[in-house]
């Protein structure tokens, strides 16, 4: 059994795909710890440490339209004040708009588009910009969660405070990292006031969740946050969404100018090894077996994050944390079927194991007229996996109940060590602001074939970074902008003489406009920009077995977002992206001038919810709707056939009783739907077919106290 007839689905983007993995030793070493804000109701304080950035957000949590980013920087920042493209997802509008993955947090960002592999429980599938970021942008408090073979750590939003999505190349921050951006995922951690939390969920098709969220003070210095949840159900099409999670975090705080939070996570979850379906009628099929349709991922991770300031008005910052994924999984394929017409079936395991660390030094002074926030850093993250795969055949009628899974006879080994040292100066005189930063990153990696004829492929990397950004701010809080970044991701894919392929790069340039006026609860946001993406690996046609580093595309566009709340109750969310994307090089001379596959030409959203005023007879009821459109997109590069464009409703309906009944302080019900008119688009990339997720209807019970 070779690679080529590995057909999980998705499997040439994530297996053939460059991932960004870093390198970390056992000897821990500094990087951020930032402050974040508690979600809840208005009773409750501000938590004391946020990740992956420094200083405190007050009260940024509690809106939808926040003001303040901790990724794009690294530092505590001001939305209106820092000259890149960022949409932050609070923990407010995620409540809101009740959403219950990833997928549905990003979505009403402009910038981003979701759906191309249909409802795909596996994968938080974002594209930014119209480049993937599933496998080279997901980020949480700062630290990568990378994808080496397969394996990838899963996040649950429920234990998340806020998503910050920057878009545009961000590696002198973050080493390995798309071009088109990062989506950065930032924990729920200890809390100043005590709260608790418990919630109890049912929906469909058949979903029971059960969560809770308890945190306080211990005693003047140590405070705790325990996050829990237990779900069994099944999302669309007899996929299985099962998970398991605790989450606890601790901070010590001995002195204002000291913070150590220590925090881990345990995670086991089953979905679907192939999410591959096809339409008849109205009727949605998988190209598998249900019973014979699983992935069983369990995941650990343990951090900390130290922050220091000293007297002399540096601050010392270290981010480090280790986590591993268990995943198996096998499935079989009733429709590709062998020569002889039997059934192919594949067993898959990979066990990852990841090193993280991140150190961080600041320091703010003036020379003249200039004031500088200096931060200088040395990061390193190393990752291993260990992958194995095997296939058998059955015939054909076989049902998956008596499937034997297959032995496993195909064995890799990888692993990917990188270090970077990078250095970053925000400036302010007067009115202006100026951001510019420089980075050199080590990787080197291997890539071994186990067995019998086995052999070890290694590859060195130097790479250089840069970024540059100026702004400025009027007085009325009108912010245009303009910047400059490059990025790169080192390849995992191999050349057909055994070779590792060279790095992908991006560069970008963007010019923008933010209006943020100061004391005013809204937002303006818009960006126009130029993003080229070069060294893309290419697959060898027709055995997908080697690549080359040919492909180069280029994307130009424009994005619009708007955020408000209206004294009156009403708030909104708008956005809308315009990208237009051509493949301007590629192993295959046909498809230059081509569009990319699945990458809508317009993509908007609109959500809308009203919370009825404290002082009428239906007051603590909130009534929210959006609508999320996009255009059509090629099903390949060959832009032979297009996915037809296509729009879905979701809405959001909920009340707290204790608006009304003191004695119910903290009770409140919600019911959401998302798409809500039941659409069944069928989305194709490059031969691969896929269905949009069902209509999916989820009640909600949830005290607080």
């Amino acid at each position: 059994m070779t690679l080529s007839t590995y057909q999980f689905p998705a499997r040439r983007r994530l297996l053939g795909s460059s991932m960004l993995v870093g390198v970390m030793t056992t000897a821990f070493i500094p990087m951020t710890a930032f402050s974040q804000d508690a979600t809840g109701d208005a009773t409750q304080l501000a938590p004391i440490v946020l990740q992956g950035g420094a200083q405190t957000i007050s009260e940024d949590n509690d809106t939808i339209v926040p003001k303040r980013t901790v990724s794009a920087t690294k530092t505590d920042t001001p939305l209106v004040e820092t000259p890149r493209s960022i949409s932050v997802v609070t923990r407010e509008e995620m409540e809101q708009r009740a959403v219950t993955d990833m997928i549905q947090a990003a979505r009403y960002s402009s910038g981003v588009t979701t759906g191309a592999f249909g409802y795909d429980p596996r994968f938080d599938q974002i594209y930014i910009r119209g480049i993937e970021t599933t496998t080279t942008g997901d980020f949480r408090d700062g630290l990568r969660q990378p994808i080496m073979t397969y394996g990838s750590f899963a996040t649950e939003v429920y234990t998340l405070d806020r998503i910050e999505i920057l878009k545009g190349p961000v590696s002198v921050m973050y080493g390995a990292a798309s071009a088109a951006g990062i989506v950065n995922r930032i924990s729920k951690l200890p809390l100043e006031e005590e709260h608790h939390e418990v919630e109890l969920q049912y929906g469909t098709i058949g979903r029971k969740q059960a969560a809770f969220d308890f945190g306080g003070p211990i005693n003047d210095e140590l405070f705790y946050r325990v996050v829990g949840l237990v779900r069994e159900g099944e999302g669309s099409y007899d996929i299985p969404d099962d998970r398991y999670l605790l989450q606890p975090s601790f901070t010590w705080k001995p002195s204002d100018d000291t913070t150590l939070t220590v925090y881990g996570l345990a995670q086991k979850g089953e979905t679907g090894a192939s999410a591959w379906s096809y339409l008849q009628g109205k009727d949605v099929f998988l190209y598998t077996d249900p019973d014979f349709n699983s992935q069983k991922v369990e995941q650990y991770q343990l951090g900390y994050q130290l922050e220091h300031k000293f007297d002399n008005g540096l601050t010392f910052r270290q981010n480090a944390r280790i986590g591993d994924v268990d995943l198996k999984a096998h499935y079989l394929d009733r429709v590709n079927v062998n020569t002889d017409g039997t059934w192919p079936t594949t067993s898959v395991t990979d066990d990852m194991r990841t090193y993280q660390i991140d150190n961080q030094l600041e320091s703010k002074f003036d020379t003249g007229s200039f004031s500088h926030t200096l931060l200088t850093g040395l990061d390193y993250t190393g990752v291993t996996s260990d992958f194995a795969m095997g296939g058998a055949s059955v015939a054909p009628g076989t049902p998956g109940s008596d499937v034997t899974i297959p032995d496993l006879n195909y064995f890799t080994g990888s692993d990917l060590n990188q270090t970077g040292i990078y250095a970053q100066d925000q400036i302010e005189f007067g009115n202006w602001r100026a951001v510019a930063g420089l980075r050199y990153d080590w990787a080197h990696q291997e890539s071994t074939v186990k067995g019998a004829g086995g052999s070890t492929s290694e590859k060195d990397d130097g790479v250089l970074s840069g970024q540059v950004g100026l702004l400025y701010l009027f007085d009325n809080g009108l912010a245009p902008y303009v910047s400059y970044g490059t990025s790169f991701v080192p390849s995992t894919a191999l050349a057909a003489d055994g070779s590792v392929l060279d790095p992908t790069k991006g560069r970008q340039i963007e010019v923008g406009v933010k209006y943020q006026p100061e004391g005013e609860n809204y937002s303006l946001s818009g960006a126009v920009y130029r993003l080229v993406e070069t060294g893309k690996p290419q697959y060898d046609i027709p055995s997908y077995l080697f690549s080359h580093n040919s492909g180069e595309n280029t994307y130009t566009g424009f994005e619009l977002e708007g955020r408000t709340e209206f004294d009156n109750g009403i708030s909104l969310i708008a956005a809308y992206t315009y990208a237009h994307a051509e493949v301007t090089e590629n192993i295959d001379a046909s498809l230059i001038g081509n569009a990319p596959s699945t990458v809508p030409r317009h993509v908007a959203s609109l959500w809308v919810n009203y919370a009825v005023p404290e002082d009428t007879a239906l007051a603590g009821l909130s009534i929210g709707g959006g609508i999320r459109a996009m255009s059509d997109s090629f099903t390949s590069d060959a832009n032979t056939g297009k996915n037809a464009g296509v729009a879905y409703l979701d809405a959001a309906l909920s009340y707290d009783f204790g608006a009304t009944t003191p004695d119910l302080k903290g009770l409140s019900l919600s019911v959401s739907a998302t798409n809500l008119a039941d659409r069944r688009e069928q989305v194709c990339t490059d031969g691969y077919c896929y269905t949009s997720q069902s209509r999916t209807v989820l009640g909600s019970l949830k005290y607080k106290w």
